[in-house]
């Protein structure tokens, strides 16, 4: 391949790649054409895409960016899964699809340029919160002081309220109150 090819082809990863600051590294090599097939569209319907990349070129087109981290991964076939509102939804997706193929290789990931390594890598990433699931969290925290004390505020209340409602119904039933002593 001539260098004006392989500037061509860097220069192509980095414009496809720009934004993209996390992504998984998979190999999809060996898997029947049927299966990728169903694996891509199924992952286009969640706005996940999968690009195969030579690695030599990746590594250029990587150099100093987000995924530089996946460089030492760049061995044999690779392709870049990418997308979603989160990594850790892509990583959720593609470890389920790794359970159907058994040929889908999970090589590691970036998040927020730390890199996961290796199949055990992207199984620990896809357990992590999204960044959805994480604020839902915190403002879970965030609440629950607050919601506990209007608990115990309310708990006493609550009693005085039964009390007063259950003298105001012996009242109207004409019954008489004995003084508590």
């Amino acid at each position: 391949m001539s260098k004006t090819v392989k500037n061509y082809l860097i220069r192509d990863y980095q414009t496809r790649l720009e934004g993209i600051e996390d992504a998984l590294l998979i190999s999809i090599r060996g898997i029947p054409a049927n299966e990728n097939n169903e694996l891509r569209v199924d992952l286009a319907k969640k706005d996940i895409s999968i690009t195969v990349i030579r690695n030599n070129l990746a590594k250029h087109a990587f150099k100093e960016g987000k995924l530089a981290g996946l460089e030492n991964l760049l061995e044999g076939p690779s392709a870049l899964a990418y997308g979603a509102e989160s990594v850790v939804d892509v990583a959720r997706e593609i470890v389920d699809w790794s359970k159907k193929l058994e040929l889908l290789e999970l090589k590691g990931a970036v998040l927020d340029g730390q890199l996961y390594e290796g199949k055990s890598g992207v199984e620990q990433l896809s357990k992590l919160p999204t960044r959805e699931e994480a604020l839902a969290q915190g403002l879970t925290l965030i609440m629950s002081p607050g919601r506990n004390l209007l608990g115990q505020v309310q708990g006493p209340g609550g009693k005085v309220m039964g009390m007063i409602k259950a003298l105001e119904e012996k009242l109207e039933k004409g019954e008489t109150i004995s003084k508590v002593g």
